[in-house]
């Protein structure tokens, strides 16, 4: 039987228009899981982790709460908590106020008034707010003026760092992390306070940090 151009295009056209009709099919995906606070989730590699971050930042709190110098002085220090001065030389891409952040937060709910924490990282807002109030555009608040935004004792600094090992032939790769922490007194340049966190990973099938 002899089909003509015009009939087999005709036949093409229809089958196409039948396919386009029919529903989709998508892969399934994964469901989204809740992660217990402080729990490594199925995503994990080989660096630093959101529980890392958890663990290490509670474990530093504790350790300079027991500090004589900074949480038991006559006088509360007023204290620096960022990640200005927190370096991060690993081979792993991170947020270095993720950590800060965490660690200022959780000290300034539990000293209960033994540090004071000067927000340094919010200077530009202070500063504005100040000029303000002297050039008598706004009122001078409840708390009254004082002669200077207020400085620091101490500030902290650390460096976050880490060593790798590739075995070619397996694919396996092993890390060491260290994360340092240092309270520095601002005036004489002397480390007031010091901890270190650190341990080593390996896997065959590392993940990446964004």
């Amino acid at each position: 039987m002899k089909i003509s151009m015009r009939g087999l295009l005709g036949a093409v056209l229809a089958v196409a228009g039948v396919a386009a009709c029919a529903p989709t099919q998508n892969t399934a995906g994964v469901a989204v899981r809740e992660i217990p606070q402080g729990e490594r989730g199925p995503v994990a590699g080989v660096g630093i982790e959101g529980s890392d971050i958890m663990a290490m930042t509670d474990r530093m709190m504790r350790n300079m709460l027991q500090s004589p110098v900074l949480a038991g002085a006559g006088v509360p220090p007023q204290v620096i908590v960022d990640g200005e001065y927190f370096v991060n030389e690993s081979a792993q891409r991170i947020n270095k106020n993720t950590i800060a952040d965490r660690l200022r937060v959780n000290l300034n709910r539990t000293a209960n008034g033994r540090m004071i924490f000067v927000a340094r990282h919010n200077a530009a807002m202070v500063e504005q707010e100040r000029t303000l109030k002297r050039d008598g555009k706004v009122d001078v608040g409840t708390t009254g003026l004082t002669r200077a935004a207020a400085g620091a004792d101490y500030r902290l600094s650390g460096r976050i760092s880490s060593v790798d090992a590739v075995n070619v032939g397996s694919g396996m790769t092993q890390r060491y992390n260290q994360i340092i922490f240092e309270m520095v007194d601002l005036e004489r340049g002397t480390i007031v306070w010091s901890n270190i966190y650190e341990f080593t990973r390996a896997a065959a099938d590392d993940v990446v940090y964004r």
